[in-house]
Order: C-alpha cells, then sequence, then structure tokens
C-alpha cells in the first residue's frame, strides 16, 4: 500500500507540530521516521492512523485521496499503529485485547480465539499466553500484546513506534525478520525509532523530522548513524559514552538473600544478594520479565520512610513486601535519607498525568520551602523552579503550566529526571530511564547519572539494553528468572558472553 502525505501540518493552540510535511512511502518498502523527541513524529502518524485530523494538507492511499475521521476508519482502510504508549486494557485477557472491537457476533468462542492468536503469536515468534491478563504482564510481554493486534487486524500499512524498545537482541532479530517478510509481501511499514543502527540494517529510506519539519528525506545506503543523529538534532552528539573511572566509596546500599513475590504472589526475585558503593553504577542486565521491576519496587519501598508522601493520584513503588531477606542502608545513608526514583513506566509511575510540569516538578518537596509556606502551596515559587529546571533540562513546551500529559514521551522523562536528581540523592535506580528516547535526550540522561555518580552516589541502572549497561556499568549483574547468575566486570565482560547468560546458559572457563 502506498502512502503520500502533501503539506500536512497540525498545531495544538500555538505549539506547532507538523509544519508543512509532505513524504512518500512506497508499497513494500521499509521507510524510517527520525527526530528528536517533540519533533512531531507521533503527532504525525497519529494524523495517518486517523487520532487526529490535520489542520492542512492531503492523505493519498495508492495514489487516492482518503479522509480518516477516526482509527476505525483507518483500520478499515488497512492502517495499523503499535503505539509507544500501549493502547491495552489492563483488566482484560490478551485474547480480549487483542479482539476487542473486532467480533460482532453473539457467540463468541473465546477458546477458538485463543488458539488463533496462540497460533499466530507463535507464527511470528512473538509467543504470549493467551489466557494471561493484560495487567499481570510485564512491559515487553504488553508490546508483543500491541504487534499481535495489529497482525490480526490484517493491516496493509503497518506504524510501529518504538517497536523494539522492549526487546531482546534476539526478539529484535526475530521482528526484523518478520517486517522485512511482510514488506516483501507487499506490505508498508513506517518504523518509528532512535536506534540509529536498526535504521541503517532495516529500512530502506528514512525521513528526518526536527521541530516540525521535514530536513532532509534519503535512502539509508547514503547515511551513516552519525550523520542521522546531527541531522535529528541540529548538532554534533556523541554516540558513544565516555565516563571516567569509577572510586567506589563506602556501602550504601546491601540486599541480602531477597526473595520478593510478583503480584499474583509467585516468587519473583530468589536469593538475591548485592552490594552497592558510592561512586559506583552497578547494572542490571536481562530479558525483561526476570524480576527487574520486582527488584526496584523492593528496593524503593523504602522511600515512604525516607521521604515525604507524594500527593493523592501518584503511584510509587514500594508495593512489593519482602518473603525473605534484608534491603539495608548504611548509617550515614539513614540520616540522609534521599533516594532518587526514575519508573519503569513513567505516565503510569512517574508522573501524575493531570498536573502541569511545574507541579509534577516538586512532588517530592511540594511540602517544604520555598514551595509550601504555612501550609499553602506558593505558585510564583513553584513556577520559578519550574523555569530555571526546564531551562538547565531543555523540557521543551509552552511554559510550565502545560500538563504533562500533553509532552513528548522524552520530555515527560526529562520531568522525571530533573526532579528525581534534585536534593542530590544519595541512591539513585534508573529503572528503563532511556526508553524511547532519541540520541540527544539519551545523552543527557547518561551524562547526568554519570555525573551523580561522580559526585558520589551510588546507582543501579535497570535496563533490557544490553550495549546501553554496558557501556553506563562499572559492575553488571546478570538476571535470569529472579536470580543474579554472575556479577561482572564491566570492562572486562563481553556481549556474547552476557547474551548467554541473560538466556539462562552458564559461563565458559
Amino acid at each position: 500500500m502506498q502512502l503520500r502525505l502533501e503539506n500536512i501540518s497540525k498545531r495544538f493552540h500555538s505549539f506547532v507540530a507538523n509544519d508543512n510535511i509532505s513524504l512518500s512511502v512506497e508499497a513494500g518498502k521499509i521507510h524510517a521516521i527520525l527526530g528528536e523527541n517533540g519533533a512531531g513524529k507521533t503527532t504525525l502518524m497519529n494524523i495517518i492512523s486517523g487520532l487526529y485530523q490535520p489542520d492542512t494538507g492531503k492523505i493519498y492511499l495508492q495514489d487516492k485521496p482518503v479522509t480518516m475521521t477516526s482509527p476505525h476508519e483507518a483500520i478499515k482502510l488497512g492502517i495499523g499503529m503499535i503505539y509507544q504508549n500501549f493502547m491495552l486494557v489492563p483488566q482484560l485477557t490478551v485474547t480480549e485485547n487483542i479482539i476487542l472491537g473486532t467480533e460482532k457476533s453473539w457467540r463468541l468462542n473465546l477458546r477458538h480465539k485463543q488458539q488463533e492468536i496462540a497460533a499466530l503469536s507463535q507464527a511470528y515468534g512473538l509467543e504470549i499466553d493467551p489466557t494471561a491478563k493484560v495487567e499481570n504482564l510485564p512491559v515487553g510481554t504488553q508490546q508483543r500484546v500491541e504487534i499481535i493486534k495489529v497482525l490480526y487486524r490484517q493491516a496493509k500499512l503497518l506504524i510501529l513506534d518504538e517497536p523494539t524498545a522492549v526487546l531482546t537482541p534476539i526478539e529484535v532479530e526475530s521482528l526484523i525478520h518478520i517486517l522485512r517478510q511482510l514488506a516483501a509481501a507487499g506490505n508498508t511499514i513506517i518504523f518509528i525509532t532512535h536506534k540509529l543502527e536498526e535504521v541503517i540494517n532495516l529500512c530502506d529510506t528514512v525521513t528526518v523530522l526536527r521541530r516540525g519539519k521535514v530536513v532532509a528525506t534519503t535512502t539509508t545506503k547514503e547515511v551513516t548513524p552519525q550523520q542521522l543523529a546531527e541531522l535529528m538534532v541540529g548538532r554534533e552528539v556523541a554516540l558513544q559514552v565516555n565516563k571516567s573511572a569509577s572510586v567506589p566509596g563506602k556501602v550504601i546500599l546491601s540486599v541480602q538473600d531477597l526473595q520478593v513475590a510478583d503480584d499474583r504472589g509467585i516468587p519473583a526475585i530468589r536469593n538475591v544478594s548485592f552490594q552497592l558503593r558510592a561512586g559506583e553504577i552497578l547494572g542490571i542486565a536481562g530479558v525483561d520479565g526476570n524480576g527487574q521491576r520486582e527488584l526496584a519496587d523492593a528496593i524503593c519501598a523504602l522511600r515512604s520512610s525516607v521521604c515525604a508522601a507524594p500527593p493523592k493520584g501518584l503511584a510509587i513503588a514500594g508495593l512489593r513486601s519482602l518473603k525473605k531477606g534484608k534491603i539495608e542502608f548504611n548509617n550515614s545513608f539513614q540520616e540522609t535519607k534521599r533516594i532518587g526514583y526514575i519508573p519503569e513506566d513513567r505516565q503510569k509511575m512517574g508522573l501524575v498525568l493531570q498536573f502541569s510540569i511545574a507541579q509534577n516538578l516538586i512532588l517530592n518537596a511540594f511540602k517544604n520551602l520555598p514551595f509550601c509556606r504555612h501550609f499553602l502551596l506558593q505558585p510564583l515559587a513553584i513556577n520559578n523552579h519550574a523555569q530555571v529546571v526546564m531551562a538547565e533540562f531543555d523540557i521543551r513546551a509552552t511554559g510550565e503550566d502545560i500538563k504533562v500529559s500533553q509532552l513528548s514521551g522524552g520530555n515527560q522523562q526529562k520531568v522525571i529526571l530533573a526532579r528525581e536528581l534534585a536534593g542530590e540523592p544519595n541512591l539513585i535506580v534508573a529503572m528503563q530511564p532511556t526508553r524511547g528516547l532519541d540520541v540527544g535526550a539519551i545523552a543527557t540522561v547518561h551524562s547526568r547519572l554519570l555525573a551523580e555518580r561522580d559526585r558520589g552516589a551510588a546507582i543501579l541502572y535497570i535496563s533490557t539494553e544490553l550495549e546501553e549497561v554496558m557501556a553506563m556499568s562499572d559492575r553488571i549483574a546478570v538476571i535470569y528468572r529472579g536470580e543474579f547468575v554472575a556479577i561482572l566486570d564491566a570492562q572486562t565482560a563481553t556481549v556474547e558472553e552476557i547474551g548467554l547468560l541473560m538466556a539462562g546458559g552458564t559461563r565458559r572457563g
């Protein structure tokens, strides 16, 4: 299915998200859309998928003009979108989510549908339990549900927004193989990612957006990752992490024989022991769903005792009760009482979406001066603080009073980063801190965390991005089925060794 856009523009009040965008995607091709967070990529995809309507411009499919007033209309035209922020109903099962809105019969053979979906998932190498409730699934598995949901609807034009953000290297290879098969069969694929090597390896052509405008369209054979990065941000970008040698200090966090259950009461963390020192980064490498979330939640359970309670409506970690073991801080830490936590899901756990940027930036300190006097919030101080922080962390919005729900994913992540690093925390738990971020934002997150480490903070860095864990960490703990199967020196560990351990293998030698 051929797609052509002519002079598409979209404005939200005074903010121009898309500015006169024109591009073409050939049938049977994989076309990448690149750009910084907030460059207009998601808005443009929402227009193509019928969620938004353009203020001006036209959309053509097979050289015929089309108007899509809703996602339902787009689906009927053969357009399916997989969103970075999942469009799933947590209380429903995998099968119910996938067939939702597609069945009109009063007699629904749910078991037959489960079998169909199980077969479809296996055929594409995206195996899932069709009877599982979505709310009990890790983020990586929820991503697979979204992919299968689009395939189930037999879309001819697939739009994938950061589809590999939560997949392992093996799963990424499988997905790339699937996408190539789909393209070879005549399907049109629009691929949105921040992983530049994936663009070069997978895609035929690429369009780069910057601040809502097209700045380049080219074939992937004619550009390098470095050139793409510079087109995206308009300046030179360091794609490699440069860090100084670690100088570990006293033990900040001690975990002994930890056992933690998941939401269903099933053991998710088993006999985990480690120490984390001031001035070092301990990376956790593992396939998503091997207990990383439960480990972070258990450690950050102590936030309730070391920082002010957040306003009603903010979901924080601290929901995991220990079945066995200890989590201890040294005496000096008990006196300072500061933990920074960058959660896995920025929208559900990191932000109050209906609060403004300014309000979200003080969630950990709203009871303190200068933000509160005589039990009354001080709007001027709160707004002034937000303006300073927005400039420092390059949070892009028309004002500090904008709701964070209106920000791009990358700008939402910067709000969390700015808030959690305020006050020089002794311990920082960073759970998937760069998920869905562009190269410029990733560089910002890395440099900020490395600065905290050099200042003396102890950092637990949890990510499914193996190369990122290896680049950022001083030591690497490999987690498999809730256990630490090895703790390695990051300088001597290899991708092959860690990858083998992540898959349940054993160390050689």
